[in-house]
């Protein structure tokens, strides 16, 4: 017991200090397969997956890409997330700073993946893959748990997307109530409760009527369900070729909403003094900037909720990819792209710096929160234990950072995110042009 204490505690220990989630820390702490080899990392992943009720729990990075892989290694077939990511068009690029005056609450949204704040990501993909899938939409909660029961009786597990507040285990503050989820795995039935796969590698229960609740909370997703009927049919190399066309035609565009200039945008407004939006003047008085700091270190490392940064993860798709297609070319573009993973690594240090007490505290509780969840059932208390003292402190500084931050340096961190992205869309792209 007491070895086992000391292991989770360097794996927390790690998480706080690389970002990583739970599984990569504890593949380096415990030093299981090659991890030098995109098949040696999926070996670890396999040999560390616990098997419940006939399901796999692989854990995974991004939600949606490990969830369809998940589901379609159920169907025999051998897909990385990473593949799955790719194949879905890849990264993209968002930045928007919300501003609630009710709670005098100010949340920081960056996305990451191609068509970040879309739906229809999962599908998309699905349709690329030609993979037989069913989507459900109802406006009803009866309907919408029947339905769910019903897949889940004939042994068919089913993406949902539930409210991240309402669904608990993320111990959330209820002023964040509807303000967003992300796509899980509903796998098995369990009494009175739902077995779910949020990338966890041990089991996790959630009672069905606070999962019901959850999925009916947020319109835009509102009792969403998604059931893949078997494997993809299409021809990989195509469907491999089509996601980097689209993805060097979507983060390599002029957006400032989807596409590299959103970084650039942001990097300006992290200074700029006279833009309504600039930070200076929203946070001029301090208040909401360490939870908006925070927001930069969670979305930006992979410990948070939606996975992170994601360049590491697309850079595996180019390296799995050039062995798909002959392409070596796409090994020099996998290693640009690890480049910009490295500045977006700098950016959340930059905005969360580990070596002032304060913050290393918090992001140590959010280590051990997602820690928590990575555990399961097994894990409720050390989440909830955690939870409370990070909000304790959140709201303990949610007025006064500890530290000053340097906004000139985080916004020439973010420029050098901007300068290695488009680098490495550029490489992309000449690669290709070359298909």
């Amino acid at each position: 017991m007491t070895s086992e204490k000391h292991l989770k505690a360097r794996i927390r220990a790690r998480m706080a200090k690389t970002g990583e989630r739970y599984a990569t820390a504890r593949r380096h702490v415990v030093g299981s397969g090659d991890p030098t080899t995109v098949s040696g990392a999926r070996r670890s992943r396999e040999d560390a997956a616990a098997s419940d009720r006939g399901y796999l729990l692989r854990g995974g990075v991004h939600p949606e890409s490990a969830n369809i892989a998940n589901l379609l290694h159920r169907h025999g077939t051998d897909i990385s997330e990473a593949m799955v990511l790719g194949i879905g068009g890849g990264l993209g690029a968002g930045y928007i700073l919300w501003e609630f005056a009710q709670h005098d609450h100010k949340d920081l949204v960056l996305g990451f993946r191609n068509r970040w704040n879309y739906l229809d990501w999962t599908e998309k993909a699905l349709r690329r893959l030609d993979a037989p899938f069913r989507t459900r939409r109802t406006g009803g909660t009866k309907k919408a748990e029947a339905s769910l029961v019903a897949a889940l009786e004939e042994g068919q597990p089913a993406i949902i997307v539930p409210d991240r507040q309402l669904i608990g285990y993320w111990h959330l503050p209820s002023y964040l109530e509807c303000h967003g989820g992300h796509q899980l795995v509903a796998y098995a039935l369990d009494g009175g409760g739902v077995r779910l796969d949020d990338r966890n590698v041990q089991p996790l229960t959630v009672d069905s009527d606070t999962l019901s609740r959850a999925r009916a909370r947020v319109p835009s997703y509102q009792n969403f369900q998604v059931d893949i009927g078997g494997p993809p049919r299409a021809d990989l190399r195509a469907a491999v070729i089509a996601g980097i066309n689209e993805c060097v035609q979507h983060l390599g565009g002029s957006s400032t909403s989807f596409a590299v200039p959103a970084w650039r945008k942001w990097a300006k407004l992290l200074t700029d003094e006279r833009a309504a939006k600039g930070w200076p003047r929203v946070f001029a008085d301090g208040r909401g900037l360490l939870g908006a700091l925070m927001s930069v270190w969670e979305e930006v490392e992979p410990v948070g909720a939606s996975g992170g940064h994601l360049r590491g993860l697309y850079a595996d798709f180019l390296d799995e990819a050039a062995a798909l297609l002959g392409a070596p070319a796409l090994v020099g573009c996998a290693e640009a792209f690890r480049h910009a993973g490295t500045c977006w690594h700098d950016v959340a240090e930059t905005a969360l710096p580990g070596d002032v007490p304060e913050y290393a505290r918090l992001r140590e509780l959010t280590a051990a929160l997602a820690a928590g969840v990575a555990a399961g059932d097994s894990g409720a208390a050390d989440r909830a234990d955690a939870a409370g003292e990070l909000w304790h402190l959140r709201q303990e500084f949610a007025a006064n950072p500890p530290v000053p931050v340097d906004l000139q340096a985080l916004a020439g961190k973010v420029g050098a995110a901007y300068e290695a992205e488009l680098e490495a869309v550029d490489t992309l792209r000449k690669a290709a042009a070359d298909l």
